[in-house]
């Protein structure tokens, strides 16, 4: 796979091998302290269509999801490793990703005149729960328990997944994978590709694109094949839902799926495996008050988790 991706796919505009590096230490790190690791991974992936980009193919993800269960994840004292598209949500900053920042910042005068610069100050009521937010977010960055790591292109998630196999796997099943990026089911080969700006005046576009690699199979074959690893299924039919999962589940043999309707995407879920159904849902009332459906999502989730670590102790 690894050779796969250097033939077929434009080389990564990320520094893999130094993303590479901080992963590995970071996971070493936190295993020799005895810390559960997840990856994450959140946001879509850009498509180019051109060597010197002009047009890409993109999808609608925010990566809300990835960056509210990476919250969730910090407070159940695991060390998160989150990949993430460039310019998605963030944790913590995400949830004042609809606000204008300057709306919400006043500019106050310097102390006396002639003395020091103006002082620029936040106005809270623009800024919901911005202490707690704040408190939390410190407390996460003194801990030193988060490593974000940015991806833009196809390419450079793919090339990136694989360092981070490579790096968590020592982990054996201390190690999770969370994989709820967005990836493009197709992409244009790099030897296909035109170097230049695709021109208007030749006519209708026509493109032939290939599918991309299914990663979740060398993953947990070879890559990490002792690592906790849950997988997303979003579709819009619910009558085909619960059957797509199980059959991701009999075809990668990975752990968990979480399988969601795309109209309900954000209050009710079902967590898969091959034993199991587990659905998961915020009331209105749970909704009015703040309560994120990833709360639950990786509450139960790190319950699975634990008994995977011990099961695998066991044999």
């Amino acid at each position: 796979m690894a050779e796969k991706l250097r033939e077929d796919f434009a080389p990564p505009q990320a520094d893999v091998e130094a993303a590479a590096l901080a992963m590995e230490a970071f996971a070493r790190s936190h295993s020799s302290d005895g810390r559960r690791v997840v990856l994450i991974t959140s946001g879509g992936t850009k498509v180019p269509l051109e060597s010197r980009t002009v047009r890409f193919l993109d999808n609608f993800s925010s990566g809300r999801r990835g960056a509210a269960s990476a919250e969730y994840f910090l407070r159940a004292g695991y060390a998160v490793i989150f990949l993430h598209r460039h310019r998605s949500m963030y944790p913590y900053s995400r949830r004042y990703s609809a606000i204008n920042w300057l709306d919400a910042l006043r500019l106050l005068p310097a102390t006396a005149p002639g003395q020091g610069e103006p002082r620029v100050e936040a106005e809270q009521r623009h800024l919901p729960g911005i202490v707690q937010v704040l408190q939390d977010y410190h407390s996460m960055r003194e801990s030193g328990r988060l490593l974000p790591i940015e991806f833009n292109t196809l390419s450079d998630y793919l090339h990136l997944l694989l360092a981070a196999a490579r790096a968590l796997n020592p982990l054996g099943s201390s190690a999770m994978f969370y994989l709820a990026a967005a990836v493009s089911d197709f992409y244009i080969p790099a030897s296909e590709m035109p170097e230049h700006k695709i021109q208007s005046s030749s006519g209708p576009l026509q493109i032939t694109m290939k599918m991309v690699p299914k990663m979740l199979s060398p993953l947990v074959k070879d890559w990490a094949p002792k690592a906790f690893v849950i997988s997303f299924k979003l579709e819009t039919n619910p009558q085909i839902l619960i059957e797509r999962a199980h059959k991701a589940l009999d075809t990668y043999r990975h752990q968990v799926v979480v399988a969601n309707i795309l109209d309900t995407l954000r209050t009710c879920v079902v967590i898969v495996t091959s034993n199991d159904e587990a659905n998961l849902s915020i009331t209105n009332e749970e909704d009015r008050s703040g309560v994120e459906i990833e709360e639950k999502i990786i509450e139960d989730l790190t319950l699975r988790h634990k008994h995977f670590i011990e099961q695998s102790d066991s044999n």
